[in-house]
């Protein structure tokens, strides 16, 4: 993901610097042969600031605009003006404060071009503030608030869907309680008031009913350990409430560590924070449920623009954990909820020996 989102920067860099050389030299502004060189250099030099746009929107304006300044020096016609306006246009879409500062840079870069290229101070430089100085700022800042519209009414969405969720899991712990559990207590009870009957008789019905009867007895253990957890487990469930599941999970032959790195202090969109915990209660329960690790590690680790979960253990590859890694529902629904965001799962055997599993989670960050 990080290789195809650097190539498209740098497909971006050279297709914007050859528009530019192509549009000079056919409107006939590149002047001549011998000033090609000069051309490219400043079509590249005027568009290599775009690369910051995202970490230092805008920084990567200013840089832009410098060079477009110094370029009309040298060359009068030159249309590298039009890259330093989707700068500025780009600064305020992902720039988090507001456009002001922004609005205030990019008049004072139209006010010094007009200076350089010589044009008079009168209605061509004020029309030239209106389109080159307020179009790209207000472009951007209804892209911007599109764009948080957008993420708004997906909140929403997900709110409305994860209510729902929590609505059907309620109503099927209910009915699974109320029905599974009144026959598996009903099957051990059975069993219990027929060895009694019996009065050892029949050793071999004996050990039967008795197996019948710890079999119902654990089944219906389990069925109100998974009732349990699918009840005091909210749909909105975060990584606040990661150390009360390693604690739930956490035994004297399992030992589960947490451990975040990075930029742990900075906080994630509602929708990354309950897919991580996801993730780490899907990985830990498959630890429980199918291997004999000892050593579970928990590891979040949260860059400027995502977040990175990995949960490793100790435990044997074998059958049904190998199954379960590559076409059990839960790895299926972890990758699926994953990539509703954007973002990738893995999950498999490592080397030496173990398990992991890593969640890449895209936050939006911006500088």
């Amino acid at each position: 993901m990080v290789r195809v989102k650097s190539l498209r920067e740098v497909l971006l860099v050279v297709g914007v610097t050859a528009a530019l050389v192509l549009l000079a030299r056919w409107e006939g502004r590149g002047g001549p042969p011998q000033g090609l060189g000069l051309l490219v250099g400043s079509s590249l030099c005027v568009t290599l600031p775009l690369l910051l746009r995202h970490v230092l929107p805008l920084t990567s304006a200013v840089l832009s605009a410098v060079v477009g300044l110094g370029g009309i020096g040298f060359l009068p016609a030159w249309p590298g003006m039009l890259v330093t306006m989707g700068a500025f246009c780009a600064a305020v879409y992902h720039r988090e404060r507001g456009p002001g500062l922004v609005l205030a840079v990019c008049g004072c870069w139209v006010l010094v071009s007009a200076v350089i290229a010589g044009s008079p101070v009168q209605v061509f430089t004020v029309t030239d503030l209106v389109v080159m100085g307020v179009a790209p700022v207000a472009t951007g800042y209804a892209l911007r608030l599109h764009r948080e519209r957008a993420e708004q009414a997906l909140r929403v969405q997900r709110a409305e869907a994860d209510r729902a969720s929590a609505e059907e899991r309620a109503r099927l712990a209910r009915d699974v309680h109320d029905s599974v559990g009144h026959h598996l207590t009903a099957i051990r009870m059975q069993a219990t008031a027929v060895r009694r009957v019996l009065g050892g008789e029949s050793s071999i019905a004996d050990r039967a009913l008795g197996t019948i009867a710890d079999l119902s007895s654990s089944a219906l253990d389990e069925v109100r350990g998974l009732l349990s957890t699918l009840r005091d487990v909210p749909a909105g469930a975060g990584l606040a409430e990661l150390d009360r599941l390693v604690g739930r999970l956490s035994g004297p032959d399992r030992r589960i560590a947490v451990t975040w790195s990075g930029q742990a202090e900075r906080a994630v969109p509602a929708d990354v924070d309950q897919a991580a915990y996801r993730v780490v209660q899907e990985a830990l329960t498959n630890v429980v449920r199918h291997s004999g690790a000892g050593e579970v590690d928990v590891r979040l680790h949260r860059d400027r623009d995502r977040l990175v979960v990995t949960v490793v253990d100790d435990g044997p590859v074998v059958g049904s954990r190998e199954s379960e890694g590559l076409e059990g529902q839960g790895i299926r629904g972890m990758r699926e909820r994953v990539r509703q965001l954007g973002g990738t799962l893995t999950a498999g055997p490592r080397e030496p020996g173990g398990w992991r599993v890593r969640a890449e989670l895209p936050t939006g960050g911006t500088a």
